[in-house]
């Protein structure tokens, strides 16, 4: 299975970058750079001073409804330009640029397909739309890379949510982009058919695409990958590696589970140490600590079980999934 390849991505020049707007040219492997945008709607602020650099591979933009996601995803798709700041995708600014429009993709999160046309139609129409020299072919392949039939013979409109779903898709991929944005793509899809459209996102990231995936559902960023954009109340809380993330939280109140023999001995020790800020002697060979400095009970359980001539079995973060990182970062609502 094979769909259509992307042309190579061109680099602007260093002295028309600067020249524009000052800032030091995008790192050499950035196919997106967005730099101190911000966009406002009368009264509202959607999206604060935001900067960032997004590089092949597969991306998860995370946030809850309202945290400017989807305006995000419009300004870097040149759907809308920003109130301040600038876009660079793809070669180019995507409201100026055709050459940088048309090696982007998009999945918008609003249905946005023609009820009435056929599945093959529908597709077909984005590949001529977008020049593709043999639409035929590429359309064939994009509906095939969605797992769809190309042969059903009923309008779009009698599809369920997750057929539309990947219909969207198979639309945005058909002319090959080399950056393509999925605005909630999941939404209305089935256990099985989120597997595979997962697993569609990261061969397009393996082979070299830049996938940037939005979503408010942290189990499905989980699943998308490590490289992370955590979006709150308009602004970048944070982005980086999902681990280094975490790491953020060291140095707020976090819970572990230790499973340790003389639990009790164990845990008197560390409150003496000044380790902990709560424990539960859960049985006597298991707790659950919760301690201020993360890094430094780390670095002394090992020692205080050797002590006791306990036996150290485990140690187990309780709050090391994205759910915590995410109630860190973004904080009340």
């Amino acid at each position: 299975m094979t769909i259509a390849q992307p042309p190579p991505p061109s680099q602007p020049a260093v002295g028309a970058a600067r020249a524009r707007s000052g800032p030091l040219p995008p790192p050499p492997d950035a196919t997106v750079v967005v730099q101190n945008v911000s966009k406002v709607f009368g009264s509202l602020v959607a999206v604060s001073d935001v900067s960032l650099s997004i590089q092949p591979g597969v991306t998860a933009l995370l946030g809850p409804n309202g945290a400017g996601k989807s305006t995000l995803l419009r300004m870097m798709c040149g759907l809308t330009p920003p109130t301040r700041g600038t876009v660079w995708v793809a070669g180019g600014d995507p409201r100026s640029s055709a050459s940088s429009r048309s090696r982007i993709g998009l999945v918008p999160q609003q249905d946005g397909v023609f009820e009435r046309d056929r599945l093959i139609d529908f597709v077909r129409l984005a590949a001529v739309l977008s020049g593709v020299a043999q639409p035929e072919q590429a359309t064939q392949q994009a509906i095939a890379a969605v797992e769809l039939d190309p042969t059903m013979d009923r309008p779009l409109g009698t599809f369920s949510k997750g057929m539309r779903q990947r219909a969207k898709i198979a639309a945005a991929l058909v002319h090959g982009p080399t950056v393509l944005f999925l605005d909630e793509p999941l939404n209305g899809l089935d256990p099985r058919q989120r597997r595979q459209m997962i697993d569609l996102f990261h061969r397009l990231g393996e082979g070299g695409r830049t996938v940037v995936v939005s979503s408010h559902v942290l189990e499905e960023i989980e699943r998308f990958g490590r490289r992370v954009l955590v979006m709150a109340k308009g602004r970048l809380a944070a982005e980086g590696d999902f681990g280094a993330i975490r790491s953020l939280m060291d140095d707020q109140p976090l819970r572990y589970r230790v499973t340790v023999s003389q639990a009790p001995q164990v845990a008197a020790s560390l409150i003496g140490h000044g380790l902990v800020v709560g424990c539960t002697v859960e049985a006597a060979d298991r707790l659950e600590i919760t301690t201020a400095d993360a890094p430094r009970f780390r670095a002394t359980i090992a020692a205080v079980s050797r002590h006791h001539d306990a036996r150290l079995e485990e140690v187990s973060p309780l709050d090391d999934d994205l759910e915590s990182v995410f109630r860190y970062l973004v904080g009340p609502r």
